[in-house]
């Protein structure tokens, strides 16, 4: 487990053991999975369990404004 990012409270995560598609786990009071390239190329939530609805609005946005970044990172460490 790769912490990559951190934000607002939140901690993003990659596995380094993961599967495709390119994805982030986000961490705070629960736990969402958010997909880094979606059918239309932008970010998707996966799921969510046990977060508020506003903490996912947040985190959405924060994965949006970093995607790139994000995305550089999930290649580093899964080739």
């Amino acid at each position: 487990m790769v912490t990559i990012f951190r934000s607002d409270g939140f901690r993003f995560v990659i596995f380094q053991n993961d599967h495709e598609p390119a994805h982030v786990h986000v961490f705070c009071d629960g736990e969402m999975k958010i997909n880094l390239a979606g059918p239309n190329g932008g970010v998707e939530l996966i799921w969510a369990d046990g977060v508020k609805r506003n903490d996912v609005r947040r985190a959405m946005k924060i994965v949006t404004e970093q995607q790139s970044h994000f995305l550089k990172r999930w290649q580093e460490i899964h080739g």
